[in-house]
């Protein structure tokens, strides 16, 4: 089980319309936190498993339920996180294989996946394995936004 904080003001808006990217601005009000069925409807266009319960309390979601690896189980606290109006994930999913904690960085303005890269894999050179880790939420690896946080996979 855990509890993940995320930057409210910043991520993907869903609703009515285009859902679309909101980056981080301080002179306007953290828009209101999406419906559960906003998020479910959301984990399945980023075709994360329909075993995940999800429920909202205030800007909180909480996941629940059975996942076959922790890619998975990173993968779906990441895509409702990475929502506008969402400022923490608690979960409690399992997983078939055993999960070893999970690292993510949250992205500050000025960073690239290069530089995510160096810091947390050695080389710059290795972020398409970021990039990889964090598909289908990212679309483009020029893509990233501030407060966006992003899964760091294990090397091995």
């Amino acid at each position: 089980m855990g509890l993940f904080s995320f930057v409210k003001a910043a991520g993907r808006l869903l609703g009515i319309g285009k859902a679309e990217a909101a980056v981080q601005d301080e002179s306007k009000p953290a828009p209101a936190p999406p419906t559960a069925e906003a998020i479910r409807a959301e984990l399945d266009r980023l075709g994360l498993p329909p075993d995940v319960k999800v429920t909202v309390e205030g800007d909180t979601v909480k996941l629940t339920g059975g996942v076959a690896d922790p890619a998975t189980r990173e993968r779906a606290i990441l895509a409702a996180g990475n929502v506008a109006g969402i400022a923490a994930v608690e979960e409690t999913i399992a997983a078939v294989e055993e999960m070893p904690a999970p690292v993510f960085h949250t992205v500050a303005k000025g960073d690239t996946l290069w530089k995510i890269a160096e810091k947390h894999l050695g080389s710059g050179a290795k972020y398409p394995v970021i990039f990889e880790a964090n598909k289908p939420m990212l679309t483009h690896p020029d893509m990233i936004y501030p407060g966006q946080v992003l899964r760091i996979p294990k090397q091995g």
